[in-house]
Order: structure tokens, then sequence, then C-alpha cells
């Protein structure tokens, strides 16, 4: 049985499965991890996981279809996230992750002064300097941390850097290298030699590739310690939520894909490169297909740490919070609790919660999370609009579009319709269709409309829309009533 094997190591944990030329899935796994966060602010990762889950993972789905015959390998995980490791490829420190970690905030206004000016960056990066640019993260290793930077020979992402233990390739795929801000021109597709040298001095840039593209072969040695067929080839991979937006086909301008997950990630594709203040603009995974993206720092998160606060079971307070009704009785919530990412980049923002009384249940509150995520994506389509991106329906996947109740607050919030795919999986889904298509034969049929076709179809109810509308107006006006408080309250944390 021909097939192709697709892994994801997300935030929380790492999925993986197999899956035939048709796009049936035979077989899935995954395991749980955490991410450290030593003090506020600090968000890192042990890069020994990466690798320990892979194989782990590979060989329970090999023993699991045991008759299996893996012609190709797709990976993907969080991004944009920085690894660096010597000259012999161990790690020198933990990897720092993605927009969640803001430990450059106050590097920012310096480091953008020192190259011309934020106009100079934009012009040629797509994006301002924040928090998520993976550029800055390397320059901030480099100054707070000169003798781990004296040893640093290269640097990885966690798709990369399993990529470079399957294959022994260093390479990075074009859409992390476009996060790697001010490192990479979105332009010409290539890193900016000066840039490079300035921020991050003697470090080796990894070769570059399209996420699709073949990055090498399974080594010995890797099919050794994964049981995977040695000189099977293995794609250069990508950032996960351009992975899960491979597997819905989201790259058509004017559909905005939205990854339901431990935080929430949108991608409005453009026909050309496009810079909105705020947000990100990229390259995407393959040539030709540029976007804007945005990111929450905390969704899925916060009704994680709800539920484990009160001890609850998902699909009961996922029932009490379809109950509790339009504007939670009464409650708003900021969901910023761990900073946020776009469009107000602010890592100093924290979670608040108006309204309560003593009548509030876990419902309430539970209903109050999920619409706040469904208000901070309407902000980030708002910005995007005021700056000529068009988005005219939504498309989801990950594991928050279980129960459908979600999915449909956030299209009543925006007004807009949203599909759901036939699959959910999400990123690990997305790499086994990149693998599958680099390997495909005449007659395998390797089509993304076979193999994850729509499910349903969301349609905004017009009446919930306008019953949302002040509570988004309260929304607004909370961030910028509390923010001096809540910059105070930070301080403090």
């Amino acid at each position: 049985m021909r097939a192709v094997l697709g892994l994801d190591i997300g935030t929380s944990s790492t999925k993986a499965l197999l899956a035939r030329f048709d796009g049936t899935v035979i077989a899935e796994v995954s395991r749980k991890h955490d991410v450290d966060r030593p003090e506020q602010g600090l968000v890192e990762m042990d890069a020994d996981v990466w690798w320990d889950e892979f194989t782990t993972l590979t060989r329970a789905l090999l023993e699991r279809v045991p008759d299996v015959d893996v012609a190709a390998v797709g990976v993907s995980g969080i991004g944009p996230c920085v690894l660096l490791t010597d000259d012999t490829g161990q790690p020198l420190r933990p990897a720092i992750l993605y927009g969640v970690d803001t430990r450059t905030a106050d590097m920012l206004e310096d480091v953008t002064a020192e190259l011309g000016g934020e106009a100079a960056i934009r012009e040629r990066c797509g994006s301002a300097l924040s928090t998520q640019a993976a550029g800055v993260k390397l320059a901030w290793v480099a100054r707070h941390e000169p003798e781990v930077w004296s040893r640093a020979a290269r640097f990885t992402m966690p798709s990369s850097r399993v990529v470079e233990r399957l294959t022994g390739e260093y390479v990075l795929d074009h859409h992390s290298a476009s996060q790697t801000t001010p490192l990479y021109d979105v332009h010409e597709n290539a890193w900016i030699p000066e840039w490079c040298e300035r921020l991050a001095p003697g470090l080796e840039m990894p070769r570059l590739l399209w996420s699709g593209d073949r990055a090498g072969i399974v080594t010995g040695e890797a099919a050794a310690a994964t049981g995977l067929p040695a000189g099977i080839p293995v794609t250069a991979g990508t950032i996960d939520a351009w992975a899960e937006g491979v597997s819905v086909g989201e790259s058509v301008p004017g559909r905005m894909f939205l990854q339901y997950g431990t935080t929430m990630f949108m991608i409005a594709p453009t026909a050309q490169p496009i810079p909105v203040p705020g947000m990100w603009t990229t390259v995407g995974t393959h040539p030709g297909q540029p976007s804007v993206s945005g990111g929450m720092a905390t969704s899925g998160a916060i009704t994680d740490w709800l539920r484990r606060l009160v001890d609850g079971e998902w699909s009961t307070m996922l029932e009490e919070a379809r109950c509790s009704g339009i504007g939670a009785n009464g409650l708003l919530m900021l969901p910023y609790f761990a900073g946020e990412r776009t469009p107000i980049a602010d890592p100093d923002a924290r979670g608040v919660i108006a309204g309560l009384t003593v009548r509030h249940t876990r419902g309430d509150l539970y209903r109050a999370t999920l619409e706040a995520t469904a208000y901070a994506v309407r902000h980030n389509i708002e910005v995007l609009r005021e700056a000529g991106v068009e988005v005219r329906e939504l498309v989801g996947a990950g594991g928050g579009l279980l129960g459908r109740l979600w999915p449909t607050i956030v299209s009543d919030v925006t007004g807009l319709p949203q599909t759901v795919p036939s699959v959910t999986i999400g990123a690990c889904y997305g790499s086994a269709f990149l693998a599958a298509q680099l390997v495909a034969e005449p007659g395998d049929g390797v089509d993304l409309a076979a193999w994850n076709p729509p499910a349903a179809r969301i349609e905004p109810d017009p009446e919930a829309t306008a019953a949302y509308e002040p509570g988004y107006r309260d929304y607004r006006e909370l961030y910028d009533a509390t923010k001096a408080v809540v910059h105070r309250l930070a301080a403090r944390g």
C-alpha cells in the first residue's frame, strides 16, 4: 500500500498521519508536549523533543500499518522559531518560539533605526519589525548571549530541523524565511546579505526552497532511527499555519484562512505583496502566492486554561457556552492572555474580563472567550480591508472546528460565510499532500479538491451579526480604556 507520511510539530502537541494518494487517512497518532516559560515574555522549547517525537510517532504509525510502503515525507511545525546549533548540529540553547515570545520588544525601535527606518524595512521585507520577527530574535541572542553566539553556526526551525535530521540538508522554505524579518526580501525571494551580516554576523544562512520542493532523501542513519525506508524523498516543509492552509486550499485571494488552535492564525492571500500596518506580509508555500497574515497570541490556549481552572469537560462546557447566548450574559473579554500579536502588536497587553457578577457561570466565561477571539478576527479583517486587502469569505481548519460553535460565532461576528472542510486534522494533512505531490505518478490523482472537499458551509445569521455589533464596539473601546492600567500591571508581573 503506497502512502505518504505527514507530520506537524505544534505548540502543544505533535501529530502525524499516513495518507493514501487519494487523500484517505490510513492512520494518525499524536503526542502532547509542553513549552517552557522561564519568565514572563519568554517562551522556549527543548528542540530534542521535535526529533524524539518524529521518531516515536513514525514508528507508531509503521507498527499500526505494517504493510505500508511510505513513498515520501512532509513536515511542518510552529514558527517562526529560532534554534541555534553548532558546527556539529548540536543545539546551543532552547529554541525561541514565535511571536508569543516577546523578548525582543525593547530592541525593535533600535534595530529599525539601525536599518534605515520602518519604511526601508517594509519596502524590502513587506512587514515592520515585531516580536514575531525571527531575524530580530537572532540579533537578540547575538547581543545578549555572546558565548552562545560565538559557537553558533546555523539556525533552524522545527520543520527544517527535522528535515536536516532526516536528510542531512541545511535548507529552509521561502515562507519560513519570509518570517525572519528583516533578513529576507519578499520581492526578490532571497536573503538580504548586508542585513544578515549586520544582525546575525557569521551565521551560515540555509539554502532556500519552496515548501513542496525536494530537500533531500532519508539517510541510512535516519532510516535506522525512524523505521522509514532509506532513500525516499523529503519535502522542504514549512510553518504549520501554511501547511494547514495548504490542506484546505487557502491560496485564493479574497478567501481568508483561519487556524483554530492553541493560537489563532489568519492568512489572507493577495495577488501581489501588500504591506499592512500591524500585520505580516509574507510569501507563500509556492512561487507567486504572497499573503498577509495575522495571529493571536492565545485563543484555544484560553479555553484550555479555563477548562483546567474549573475542572470541566470540554463537550459539557461547549454546550453551556451555547446556552449562554450572544453576549455571554453581559460578559466581555480581551483575549490578550500572553500579550497580543496582530493588529495591536502589544506584548504588554493582558487578558481582561469585564462585567463579572456572582450570577455568571463557567458557560458564560467560555462563551465570552469564544466571542473575544471572534472580535479579534474581525479587528484583523478590518485592518486588512483598510489597507486594500479583500476578504469575502473564510475557510477554517483545526481542532476548534469540532462542535461548530466557535466557527459559527466567528462567522456571525464578522458577517462572513465560512467553509468547513471534510478533513480538519490540519497541518500534518497539508504536509502529507505536499509529499504526495512531490512523488505522484500518472494516475495517482493527487488533487486537493478530491483530497479535502468542503463538508459544510456556515452562513452568518444577520440578526446575530447585528446583535454582536455593540459588543464589538465595546471590545475595541475596552482595550484603549484599560491599556494604561494593564501595562502597569504587566510591569509588576
